[in-house]
């Protein structure tokens, strides 16, 4: 490839660095920022992120992103996945 110099400018993540380095397509399935992939909202869990935040959006002196994950049925959501769901909605 003539313009690899070009990539070597602009390194994007450790993942695209390796790969780089190691030669394409030497990532294994899993590694990576495939990793990372957040599993989709269901409607009915956006349904429930409704609910939570309208029930704990006037609660003085409260973390209302806390309310809402201790009271969201779905485990393994995070503060930050939360957060972006609700501006997104």
């Amino acid at each position: 490839n003539k313009k690899a110099f070009v990539e070597l400018l602009f390194w994007k993540s450790p993942a695209a660095v390796r790969e780089m380095t190691e030669g394409y397509g030497s990532l294994r399935e899993g590694e990576g920022a495939g990793r990372s992939r957040v599993p989709p909202w269901t409607p009915q869990e956006e349904q429930e992120l409704r609910e939570l935040y309208w029930k704990y959006k006037e609660v003085e002196g409260e973390d209302t992103i806390a309310a809402i994950l201790a009271h969201l049925p779905a485990p393994g959501r995070t503060r930050r996945q939360v957060v972006k769901q609700l501006v997104r909605l």
